[in-house]
């Protein structure tokens, strides 16, 4: 940390962000960091918050010479980098590293690809930051289903005026599987709704419920039991060894009859074959997707043709907020580093449970 004898540092923004962004971190301590931003060895940003750009996008030589340079330079870095050198981690090409502030909150899978699980590298992640986004796209899901959207809309198109009954999320049983920051805002949102709120975690009880403002906290060998009792099943917990595959064939069969299902979570998680025949039988009522095992989605995928199935590309989490969110977040970090209370950055991960 600053206490090391050094009094300068470089902080290196990988990605890109708005100017106004870069400014605002210079802002927290010009006399002690130099803050580098290269717009011009960036991907297009193909939408706001965009920090991965379009595609196979591929730097060319020369600008790779800048990247590489600015990373054997940096203290800090502001996401990971892309498109690294085969065989080569970060810390070969960035020896003086000491903290990566990520954009994403998911980043332990990323991690360990990287080699970086053993390391003292200080990672911090936006963990936090997708959560009311995420929350509103379940909820989006959710409604578009009671409230027959599709029937809303293909009604109006056709100029038909036909009353109907529809369902409601009023008394409902919603069961999430992950109680962390983005499960904890879904939470929220269903008390609106007057649900009754179930969720997974790693401990369980009435104590736990409690803490966490639901109705029962189930452990993961109660799992099943939960989902039998769900009308509406959430997915939001990370991705690690613990949870890939952990939603599988036993899982889907043991969803109560006619739920609803969204994954907000990652596609891993998830049996997809399973889930399809479940979708196809009706068994699973409708589902909102937002990811996939393969992203992009392959265009032959029989997920995009099914009628009960909402397909988000992997945004449920961007909205236009996020890139203040996260500066907010990096700043903070960084003051605190600055003055030798790492202990008091947020959302350290922890490389062992990846999350």
């Amino acid at each position: 940390m600053a206490s090391n004898g050094e009094t300068q540092f470089r902080l290196f923004i990988t990605s890109p962000i708005e100017p106004e962004f870069v400014e605002q971190i210079r802002a927290v301590d010009r006399d002690r960091v130099t803050v580098i931003y290269e717009p011009e060895i960036y991907p297009p940003m193909q939408y706001v918050a965009d920090h991965h750009g379009p595609a196979g996008f591929a730097r060319s030589t020369e600008q790779n010479a800048i990247m590489n340079q600015r990373l054997s330079e940096a203290d800090f870095l502001l996401d990971f980098p892309s498109g690294l050198p085969a065989g080569k981690t970060v810390l070969d090409l960035a020896p003086r590293l000491k903290w990566v502030q990520t954009t994403s909150a998911g980043v332990g899978q990323q991690v360990v690809r990287m080699g970086l699980q053993d390391s003292d590298l200080i990672i911090t992640t936006s963990s936090g930051v997708h959560a009311r986004p995420l929350a509103e796209f379940v909820f989006l899901a959710l409604l578009s289903h009671v409230k027959e959207l599709a029937r809303l809309r293909s009604d109006q198109e056709a100029h038909v005026w036909q009353r109907f009954c529809s369902d409601e999320l009023d008394g409902k049983t919603m069961a999430i599987v992950g109680p962390g920051k983005i499960g904890g805002q879904v939470a929220q949102i269903a008390r609106c709704f007057n649900m009754r709120v179930t969720v997974m975690g790693r401990r369980g009880g009435p104590e736990r419920a409690r803490e966490l403002g639901v109705d029962a906290v189930y452990t993961q060998d109660q799992m099943h039991e939960m989902l039998g009792a769900a009308d509406a099943v959430v997915l939001s917990c990370p991705h690690t060894p613990e949870t890939e595959g952990l939603i599988d064939r036993a899982a889907i069969n043991a969803i109560k009859p006619g739920a609803m299902f969204v994954n907000i979570a990652r596609g891993q998680v998830v049996d997809e074959v399973a889930l399809l025949e479940a979708l196809k039988s009706g068994r699973i009522a409708f589902a909102g997707l937002d990811v996939f095992q393969h992203e992009p989605l392959p265009a032959d995928s029989p997920f995009w043709d099914l009628p009960n199935v909402m397909i988000n590309p992997h945004s449920a989490s961007t909205a236009f907020s996020e890139n203040q969110k996260i500066i907010d977040i990096l700043c903070h970090n960084l003051r605190c580093y600055l003055d030798g209370r790492v202990e008091e950055m947020r959302n350290v991960l922890d490389k062992d449970l990846m999350y």
